[in-house]
């Protein structure tokens, strides 16, 4: 199982002490790996610095200046994030090239496209029982940090590995009618998440979501789950198919 975890789960230190025991707790039903981001410790650590952020398309405009920041306070969370799940390894895209990337394009900076996952590393720390803790700072051709959206990544290690993956977010699931609870979807196909693009009720930041589980399908996840990080207990459901929306092919 492939958990993406990130966003503003991550802001309360109690809040993300909680999900890691959940993701211990999975641990012992079946391997885990967690792949994290971390916007608003990158943000913090940026406007430290008097750096300010732009976003297109969803993707942080990384220059070459911020990206050191960006992947300095990625590793230290990483870190964080391993200690608190305990039985964990963090690891980094420039960890024997775990993460290979290009730029996505020139004018986003040093953001990347991953274009392989050594999926060796991460089979052989599953296999002394450690959790691999990815986070997202792929290396490219020459060896130069890039950064990785979490979403993107995290799909990638999925198709990688052939798992099934959950993305917990800030939201229950996918709607039929957001805000009403009644509409949460348990479940849609690819065609129906396409339709529903087309139709409109899957709409502004739900987009990039659902199309991150799309993509995860299309690389070989066989299913991917949006659900809420927000929550305790939300990721072992999640995984049994009892909360959240589960998105098959």
């Amino acid at each position: 199982m492939i958990v993406k975890y990130g966003g503003n789960a991550m802001k309360s230190p109690e809040l993300r002490r909680a999900v890691a025991a959940e993701i211990a707790a999975l641990r012992a039903e079946q391997p885990v790996v967690v792949v994290h981001g971390g916007g608003p410790v990158i943000e913090q650590e940026l406007s430290a610095r008097g750096l300010t952020s732009e976003f297109r398309s969803g993707l942080r405009v990384t220059p070459p200046g911020a990206m050191h920041v960006v992947e300095m306070a990625l590793c230290q969370l990483n870190k964080q994030l391993s200690q608190d799940i305990g039985g964990a390894v963090g690891v980094m895209g420039r960890d024997d090239h775990l993460l290979r990337a290009e730029v996505v394009d020139p004018a986003l900076g040093r953001v990347g496209q991953v274009t392989g996952v050594n999926a060796e590393l991460l089979r052989t720390l599953l296999g002394v029982g450690l959790t691999p803790v990815v986070g997202c700072v792929a290396v490219d051709d020459g060896g130069e940090a890039l950064n990785i959206n979490a979403d993107t990544a995290a799909g990638a290690v999925a198709g990688a590995l052939g798992e099934g993956i959950v993305f917990l977010t800030d939201v229950d699931g996918v709607y039929r009618a957001y805000p009403d609870p009644a509409s949460l979807a348990p479940h849609l196909t690819r065609a129906e998440v396409e339709a529903g693009i087309a139709e409109g009720w899957i709409a502004g930041g739900m987009l990039p979501k659902v199309r991150a589980a799309l993509d995860a399908l299309t690389l070989g996840a066989p299913f991917a789950v949006i659900a809420s990080g927000m929550k305790a207990g939300v990721l072992a459901q999640a995984a049994r198919g009892e909360a959240g929306t589960r998105l098959t092919p």
